[in-house]
């Protein structure tokens, strides 16, 4: 049998949301490929299953454990929940993923307050809850580090993107919910940094995934029990190959790959910075 890699994150115990599929599968499974047992969240049980199976099939090889954690991150009590699985299945809390989210997108004379609401509670009202009801936690956490005399960073990392940062035509609810996280991070950075935390945001440009694949009459997500449209259109998925300096969109694994640098020590002085993740390409 061979031992447990010693990975860069051997013994952290991390909440991914929205890590089922697309980009928050990739980290989870790059977090745990480091070693670090993890927290998987989905709405759908079947897939959030899948990655736990995925990650205990390599357990032997990484050190890592999972969990399932299903369910809605913008349900009340939600955060809660999601923070004592870590807690009780690991006995610990060291990074937190802010991932889920989708696009539900409208030019703001057609935008219902159905879609305003759904993008800010998903990518704002659902990270705070979260990040909330981790704090007392990572108190007792950071307290304990200090008797013992450890000095231990934990992170945070928010998901923005580049609509965020510059805006995008039709992209209004999602932008205003997206620039928010940013303010999130800053602010957060001040307030925790006495705990040992780093907070920062990785802001995707083009990633493939199925919110930026071509769209068509049938390109839909199911979220809560709505159909909800998804997708880029042919013109502008056309032009994003010379709009990229780097000359592609970007991979999941990619993706996947900027958020975990900041996880890893290396990264233990850097916080309240929001990096770009786009090839090069900024609206």
């Amino acid at each position: 049998m061979n031992n447990p890699a010693m990975g860069n994150l051997k013994g952290k115990v991390a909440l991914v949301s929205g890590s089922g599929r697309g980009i928050g599968r990739e980290v989870a499974l790059k977090l745990a490929s480091e070693g670090a047992s993890v927290v998987i969240n989905d709405l759908d049980g079947d897939l959030a299953n899948q990655v736990v199976k995925e990650i205990q099939d390599e357990s032997e090889k990484t050190g890592a454990k999972a969990v399932a954690c299903v369910g809605s991150v913008t349900e009340e009590g939600f955060g809660e929940y999601f923070v004592k699985t870590a807690v009780d299945s690991f006995g610990g809390l060291d990074i937190i993923v802010n991932n889920a989210g989708y696009t539900w997108d409208n030019v703001i004379q057609k935008m219902t307050d159905e879609q305003w609401y759904a993008m800010i509670d998903v990518h704002m009202t659902a990270p705070y809850r979260i990040l909330q009801a981790a704090q007392p936690h990572i108190k007792k956490f950071h307290a304990q580090d200090q008797e013992e005399g450890r000095e231990v960073f934990r992170k945070v990392v928010n998901i923005s993107s580049v609509s965020g940062l510059s805006g995008n035509p039709g992209q209004l609810a999602y932008a205003a919910a997206k620039a928010g996280v940013v303010g999130i991070t800053k602010t957060l950075c001040k307030e925790w940094g006495r705990y040992k935390v780093n907070v920062n945001t990785v802001a995707f440009g083009f990633i493939d995934t199925r919110l930026t694949s071509a769209a068509s009459d049938d390109s839909t997500i199911e979220v809560e029990g709505k159909e909800i449209k998804v997708g880029v259109s042919e013109q502008v998925l056309q032009m994003v190959d010379s709009l990229i300096p780097l000359g592609r969109s970007g991979t999941p694994e990619e993706a996947a790959g900027a958020v975990y640098l900041f996880c890893t020590p290396e990264s233990n002085y850097i916080s309240g910075q929001t990096v770009i993740v786009g090839g090069g390409f900024e609206l």
